[in-house]
């Protein structure tokens, strides 16, 4: 490595390595840790039962797979790949994408937890119990036993595996949904992107063949072709009305998020108008006028900070407006005025009254069932058909379950800062206990 590359790697996380923190420190954050889980009631290990479950669904994987294909579409010859942090623990949405004379297709595949997780599963009550996967800087508490995530329901390269897709053709000039299709399928992932990795090609697409040595796949062909539908969509959402709260976000971070939202608005587009069925959705009610008046006013008096005339009648427009304009250092005073306003979005089993921030008439979540028992039950309903009676219940418990998690991630960050340590570098780094001599 040269020395202009060791200092380039020097400056990325990988390059600056873990947090180091003594023995003594490590008890502290465990201890504080086994306090928050307590308050939270938050279940840290599994039952013996949930675990023996997991590790018997995840025996003889490929054999399995070989059963389903016949009963799925095969899509394993397709271009499919992946793109995560380089810290990412679950790899369970895989995308691919065409451009026809016609139109765009674009293929959102989601591990098919369902398959190996339904309502008769010890792992399935765990998960209601759950809710959600917790994450802590540096530490994880699963919703699902890791060992679904590290085998059957991660879409690794070069393997197998049952996946939930979402087919969307969407017209080239609108971006508008011409035709959905989700169906149970087959995929093999080609490559792993990381960001950085994304990041790369795009500037470089020669890259591609130094990075991706052991496919022949045309894969910078494709990241430069989801890169132009993704920023397309991006746009187009500002320009409907989506809050957008972070405007610096790197090109690999908008293709994923662009993508995941269109996978999950076309899932509740599926469930809501063509079948009408209830469902867990997301709602977000609005702020009130008043209090997006005071916050925009707020906006406006900081300093160097000025919101466009044309804007103040949509206030999400004037905060997307502002953002782009505004300098740096007021990027977080701005985002804490707008979200100190906001209400919690809470699940419920319809739609109505839509998702505020993103401007969506109903949507829902689809895209991370290994992390959100929302997405799990969303998949379950669009395969069979069948809605649990205990719906609303269950919107209720994983509504408030999110709640919890949020503020037991909130109060740790804040305990790493009381005790002299950076919460922003433990989550991007991890730590190393050092052993005392």
């Amino acid at each position: 490595m040269t020395t202009e590359d060791e200092q380039a790697q020097a400056g990325t996380i990988e390059g600056q390595g873990p947090v180091e923190i003594d023995e003594e420190m490590a008890r502290h954050l465990e201890n504080k840790r086994e306090e928050l889980f307590e308050k939270f009631e938050i279940r840290d290990e599994f039952p013996a039962e949930v675990m023996r479950e997991a590790e018997e669904r995840t025996e003889d994987v490929q054999q399995e797979i070989r059963d389903e294909v016949d009963e799925r579409r095969d899509l394993r010859e397709m271009t499919t790949w992946t793109t995560d942090p380089i810290d990412a623990q679950d790899f369970d949405d895989a995308i691919s994408v065409e451009k026809r004379d016609d139109e765009y297709v674009l293929w959102v595949h989601i591990a098919d937890v369902s398959h190996y997780v339904d309502p008769d599963t010890a792992m399935w009550e765990e998960a209601v119990e759950r809710g959600n996967t917790v994450y802590l800087p540096d530490y994880t508490i699963h919703m699902l036993p890791p060992i679904l995530a590290e085998t059957v329901c991660s879409l690794v390269p070069n393997e197998d595996r049952l996946a939930h897709t979402v087919e969307m053709h969407l017209d080239p000039e609108t971006l508008s949904y011409e035709e959905i299709d989700i169906y149970k399928s087959v995929i093999e992932s080609d490559a792993r992107l990381t960001y950085s990795e994304a990041e790369e090609i795009l500037d470089d697409p020669a890259s591609a063949d130094d990075l991706l040595e052991d496919t022949d796949v045309d894969l910078a062909e494709k990241t430069e072709l989801v890169w132009e539908l993704a920023d397309r969509m991006h746009e187009q959402r500002k320009e409907d009305g989506s809050l957008v709260l972070n405007p610096a976000r790197d090109r690999a971070h908008t293709i994923i998020e662009e993508c995941m939202l269109k996978a999950n608005k076309a899932v509740t587009h599926e469930l809501m108008w063509d079948r009408g069925v209830e469902a867990m959705y997301r709602v977000h009610p609005q702020p009130s006028p008043q209090e997006w008046d005071e916050a925009l006013q707020e906006i406006q008096d900081l300093d160097g900070v000025s919101i466009p005339g044309e804007a103040w009648d949509d206030p999400r427009k004037a905060v997307n407006a502002t953002l782009e304009d505004a300098p740096g250092r007021q990027l977080n005073k701005i985002q804490r005025a707008v979200m100190f306003v906001m209400p919690r979005a809470k699940y419920m089993s319809d739609p109505f009254g839509g998702h505020h921030a993103l401007n969506f008439e109903i949507y829902g979540h689809f895209t991370s069932p290994i992390r959100r028992l929302s997405d799990l039950i969303n998949h379950w309903i669009v395969h069979t058909n069948d809605v649990p009676e205990d719906l609303q219940a269950l919107c209720k418990h994983a509504s408030d379950q999110q709640k919890d998690a949020e503020q037991c991630e909130r109060e740790y960050k804040q305990f790493l800062e009381e005790v002299g340590l950076d919460a922003h570098a433990v989550n991007n780094r991890g730590i190393e206990v050092i052993e005392s001599e």
